[in-house]
């Protein structure tokens, strides 16, 4: 019998893969909001870790190491489509080469920053959903829902604007961008936690799985252990 995808396990990985991609292109654009310098990605990073949370909840960390590493393909792919596309030969009609170069070529610094940034934030927020799932067998979803995205969150952003910014803005400031893009994302997650727990009800319930990751390997490359 062929195994069987299920719909909404490739919806939730669809929109966590689109929602990384797009984060990664406005976050070259610095937003003020109440006083305070922050990454246009705020407005919807914290839904990869929403969707992050879900995963990992419904069908356990090797689906989320799967989906992770799918994500991170796929986001190296536009980058290099990017690429390709800006080093194309304009057509002499084309007379916005120069706002497209600006949009689309982020910085090398600024996509090794995010790639890894991602990556560690991302297991690390599985990581902890997973392991605190065995400990509390099951219950408090919303506690290691908040546990997980402060840990996995704060690791992004601590790496991502180290790597990204270091260097191009006082060290002071720096730092309180990270400190607040932690609570901003943290409080978005908090916001949203009762949706995140209705969607993730509805899901078991509509799935009949419930997975909770007893003897398997955190290894984050062994991603043909799904």
């Amino acid at each position: 019998m062929k195994k069987q995808v299920s719909l909404i396990f490739m919806v939730c990985g669809l929109l966590f893969t689109v929602c990384l991609i797009t984060a990664n292109i406005v976050s070259q654009k610095l937003i003020r909001v109440y006083g305070f310098d922050l990454t246009a990605g705020v407005i919807i990073f914290p839904l990869v870790y929403v969707l992050n949370d879900i995963i990992a909840e419904v069908w356990g960390y090797r689906k989320m190491r799967l989906i992770i590493w799918m994500g991170f393909m796929m986001n190296f792919f536009v980058i290099f489509i990017f690429r390709l596309t800006i080093w194309a030969p304009s057509s002499p009609h084309f007379i916005y080469q120069n706002s497209l170069t600006l949009t689309l070529l982020t910085t090398e610094r600024f996509t090794v920053a995010s790639f890894i940034a991602f990556l560690i934030g991302s297991f690390i927020n599985a990581y902890v959903m997973s392991k605190m799932k065995i400990r509390q067998h099951g219950r408090n979803f919303g506690l290691r829902a908040i546990v997980s995205t402060i840990l996995g969150e704060g690791a992004d952003s601590f790496i991502f604007l180290t790597i990204a910014l270091a260097g191009h803005i006082r060290h002071h400031h720096l730092i309180v961008m990270i400190f607040t893009q932690i609570v901003f994302k943290t409080a978005y997650e908090i916001i949203v936690l009762p949706l995140t727990t209705y969607l993730v009800k509805r899901i078991k319930k509509h799935e009949h799985t419930d997975v909770i990751d007893h003897e398997i390997s955190y290894n984050p490359f062994k991603v043909k252990e799904v």
